[in-house]
């Protein structure tokens, strides 16, 4: 299998000025969006319907920003310090917990409505010790059995990952089922050495292994590209019917001054009966 144009290095090596430079690249930005979009496709969501989604990796908040446009609330957990630390500076919308996600996650069940994974799931293979419980199988074992539990049913979980080998492939793949996970591998553009993308898309209930696995994209990456566009078009629309948050009232500006203070972001300006309040036009 050949390796990936981009493999983003292991987010547990950023330092705050590494974390930093690797957000404001705007080629890792336009990457990262594009790999959102699609899973977010991939999970075929309810249209039309808030949902409550879980990031995994979500690094400095790249792909939480496209959870926040297409307007779904979301949970973002990332084992890298200073990648939460540049997501907070940011002001992302999601709620961020500091998390290996080889030791399983702590949500309780049926939690969330879909999860999503963006260039993570590979470094679960990476054994830190010769310890029993730091090996690949161990920890993915943990991971995936406590993300089911995390989702509702039916649901479904949807990783854009690099894998190295299809032995790598058979082993996680093998272990989500063994957690209960239905579902399989999605390539998009597998003849493309450049654009190919490999995706783990995984169902709880709703039929389980009985559902139908999504089709890759096929033909040239532009190809895809163009489809990416149509749809973001198409959000947009919607987003003008009111599917997204776009108005901020006063319930909108009382829960984001909440969750800085719970951040413990300074000079938070006080609740009074003018916040929110539309100002009459100067003339």
């Amino acid at each position: 299998m050949s390796r990936p144009e981009l493999v983003a290095p292991p987010e547990i090596y950023y330092g705050d000025s590494e974390a930093k430079k690797y957000t404001q690249n705007t080629r890792n930005q336009q990457i990262q969006a594009d790999m959102t979009y699609r899973a977010l496709e991939l999970l075929n969501l309810p249209p039309e319907k808030p949902a409550f989604l879980l990031d995994i990796g979500c690094g400095s908040g790249l792909s939480g920003e496209i959870l926040d446009e297409e307007g779904y609330n979301w949970v973002g957990v990332d084992i890298a310090p200073s990648m939460l630390e540049v997501a907070l500076e940011r002001e992302v919308e999601g709620d961020l917990f500091l998390q290996d996600i080889g030791q399983g996650l702590g949500f309780r069940p049926g939690s969330f409505d879909g999860a999503i994974s963006i260039s993570v799931l590979q470094w679960l293979l990476n054994a830190e010790t010769s310890h029993p419980t730091s090996s690949p199988p161990h920890r993915l074992q943990l991971f995936f059995t406590t993300l089911h539990s995390a989702l509702r049913n039916p649901s479904r979980a949807v990783f854009q990952f690099y894998p190295s080998s299809d032995d790598q492939i058979q082993l996680i793949t093998s272990i989500a089922q063994k957690a209960g996970f239905g579902g399989g591998i999605v390539v998009d553009f597998p003849n493309s050495k450049k654009a190919k993308k490999v995706f783990l898309c995984l169902f709880v209930g709703g039929g389980g292994g009985q559902q139908e696995i999504p089709k890759g994209l096929e033909g040239e990456e532009e190809d895809g590209k163009a489809r990416f566009e149509r749809r973001r078009e198409r959000e947009r629309s919607r987003a003008k019917n009111g599917r997204r948050r776009t108005i901020k009232d006063r319930d909108w500006i009382l829960k984001k001054k909440e969750l800085y203070r719970k951040r413990g972001k300074e000079e938070v300006p006080r609740d009074s009966r003018y916040t929110g309040r539309k100002r009459k036009p100067v003339f």
